[in-house]
């Protein structure tokens, strides 16, 4: 009989500012991980071949596609999904309407949560190619970069 042992991982990951002991398959994908074993389901799964954007989360402060992630390459390192934030950006996608069904809402989130970590100020141009990485197939990009504007502004007056 083959040991399989080494096929899998018991690992901490740092989720939400929160140590989860996960068990995991090494060739699991991070998406897979938080929905399934730590139940977050605000990732959700696209195109699932990083495309769409609507699995988005940040890792170290970075936006990344879970999608295209193994779950063994984020241990140590600090993992933040939607249900983990509380920013001015969701407040403003509800005030511009920067949604329609709401299911690439949570990647567009993220993306924008990433872009206010590592730009106090970004142009148009920036935030526009932030943006590019993530697909909405329901509503315009206008109303999205509306709100990322409006969380910017929200968070220099809190500065």
């Amino acid at each position: 009989m083959e040991d399989t042992s080494s096929l899998h991982t018991n690992a901490l990951l740092s989720v939400n500012g929160e140590e989860k002991r996960v068990y995991f398959r090494n060739a699991e994908l991070l998406l897979g991980v938080l929905r399934n074993t730590l139940g977050l389901t605000g990732a959700k799964p696209g195109c699932l071949n990083g495309d769409c954007g609507a699995c988005t989360v940040n890792i170290d402060g970075i936006a990344q596609k879970s999608c295209l992630v193994l779950a063994i390459e984020t241990i140590g390192k600090d993992i933040t999904t939607i249900e983990g934030i509380q920013e001015p950006i969701q407040g403003a996608f509800i005030e511009h309407f920067a949604f329609q069904c709401g299911y690439c809402t949570p990647g567009f989130i993220m993306n924008c949560h990433s872009l206010l970590l590592n730009r106090t100020n970004p142009s148009d141009e920036e935030i526009t190619e932030w943006l590019e990485s993530n697909i909405c197939r329901c509503t315009g990009y206008q109303e999205i970069k509306e709100a990322v504007k409006a969380a910017i502004e929200i968070s220099r007056n809190n500065i």
